[in-house]
Order: C-alpha cells, then sequence, then structure tokens
C-alpha cells in the first residue's frame, strides 16, 4: 500500500502537454502518443518531458491494456537550478505503472560529479522481464552550483 500511495504521490506531479493519435479505434479511445512533464521533485528548476505509446481500444479505454515499453526523454533547465537537500548520486525520480500490474515506467535521476550534470534515464521494467528499450538525457548544472550529494 506505502509503494502505491508513494507512486501516486509521484504521479500527481504529471502534467499532461499534449497528445496525438496514432491509430483510430471505432470502439474506445484511440492509440496515441502522450508527452507528460515531471518537474524533479528533489531539483528545483528542472522539468524532464517523457513521450510513451498509450494503447486505446476497448483494453485501454478500460485500463486493462499494456503499453508499449517505448518511451523518450528530454529534460531541460526551466528556470534557477538549485539543491534544497543533499541527493543521492542515483536515485528513481518517477515510476509509473503501464500494465495493470507488471509493467512499470520509469525515470531514474544520475550525479556525473565530473561534469557536474544531471543525467535522466527511461526505460520501463517488468517483473519477469524488463525492456533494453531506453532514452538518456542530461542537464548541466553551472559549475558555480556544486551538486550536493547525501
Amino acid at each position: 500500500m506505502l509503494v502505491i500511495a508513494l507512486t501516486t504521490a509521484f504521479a500527481a506531479h504529471a502534467q499532461r502537454v499534449g497528445e496525438v493519435d496514432t491509430v483510430f479505434k471505432f470502439i474506445g479511445p484511440d492509440h496515441k502518443i502522450v508527452v507528460d512533464a515531471y518537474d524533479d521533485p528533489e531539483v528545483k528548476g528542472v522539468t524532464c518531458y517523457v513521450s510513451r505509446a498509450k494503447t486505446g481500444g476497448i483494453k485501454g479505454g478500460l485500463g486493462l491494456a499494456e503499453d508499449k515499453a517505448e518511451a523518450s526523454i528530454a529534460c531541460r533547465q526551466t528556470g534557477p537550478i538549485s539543491f534544497p537537500k543533499p541527493i543521492k548520486r542515483q536515485d528513481e525520480m518517477f515510476s509509473e505503472r503501464i500494465s495493470l500490474v507488471f509493467k512499470r515506467l520509469r525515470v531514474v535521476r544520475m550525479v556525473d560529479t565530473t561534469r557536474n550534470t544531471l543525467v535522466y534515464l527511461t526505460y520501463s521494467d517488468r517483473v519477469i522481464e524488463g525492456s533494453p528499450q531506453n532514452s538518456v538525457t542530461a542537464v548541466p548544472v553551472d559549475r558555480g552550483t556544486p551538486i550536493p550529494l547525501r
């Protein structure tokens, strides 16, 4: 229950930027690609935009469809970057269920201390077998703002 509550809390921070239909369905919603914005909860001034497929049709409309594993990510500085508290060298920034039970879309933040850069990776996993498909992006942080690690 705690995991579900935490996941729901992170999901509440997602904001739908837009969507495009890719396949018309006579019954239920169309298949589409959605773009959501996720503000990094531990780094002020960084937003990640994730695009991914959403399955439509009857199963998609009922929430029973399994979405594809492909996703793309682009994170950008959207304001002054600051760190309210030290962050982990690697941490999951966001996780969302993309099938009824077993499949999740994940966004992980990594810190490249040599280059003072935040690296964001998106991928999907499944309880039994994940997908090697992934996407990565990086946000350089000004050298005058060292990234505090815990």
